[in-house]
């Protein structure tokens, strides 16, 4: 019986040892970045939602080294060769563009990329204002975008970021 005991309490305590990590454990969403035509660009965005924040870590490679605008666009359609079928970025409140970790930005919005110089790039932040599979701010099915160039956060509608180098379709996990 202690036995049994001690085998039914190891969910309950990893689930508990997450809590006090601050490990999130929400729902999880991704996208696989694919190149558009002419570009390198790849990675992975991983989503996760912990209560009313959202963890998004993004890994990309085959960019040019410097900073690249980076959003969640309205449509999870990449089939344009340039990405265009994305449609624009993903703002349910009609806000204005602007930086994500400032109050007024589209939902969509996200920091910069930085690529090194061997051209891969790597952020981790936590944002408010993104669901995963409820509500406006639902992001599944959506479109994520990487650009050619830095985002200046105050051109509208969009940031001033250039072409679009990778394109990928948020999915639940």
């Amino acid at each position: 019986m202690e036995k049994f005991r001690k085998i039914a309490l190891l969910p309950l305590i990893a689930a508990l040892a997450a809590c006090a990590t601050g490990q999130p454990s929400g729902p999880r969403a991704e996208a696989t970045l694919a190149p558009t035509q002419g570009n390198t660009a790849s990675g992975i965005i991983t989503f996760q939602q912990n209560g009313a924040k959202m963890m998004v870590r993004a890994d990309v490679s085959g960019l040019p080294p410097g900073a690249h605008g980076f959003h969640i666009h309205e449509k999870g359609d990449c089939s344009a060769p340039d990405g265009t079928s994305a449609g624009g970025h993903f703002n349910p409140a009609a806000k204005m563009h602007g930086y994500p970790l400032h109050a007024n930005h589209h939902a969509g919005d996200l920091p910069q990329l930085a690529a090194n110089a061997k051209g891969e790039a790597w952020v981790e932040v936590t944002l408010d204002g993104l669901s995963i599979g409820e509500g406006a701010n639902d992001i599944v099915g959506k479109g994520v975008i990487v650009h050619a160039g830095p985002d200046d956060f105050s051109s509208q509608p969009a940031g001033n970021s250039g072409p679009r180098v990778a394109c990928g379709v948020i999915a639940a996990k």
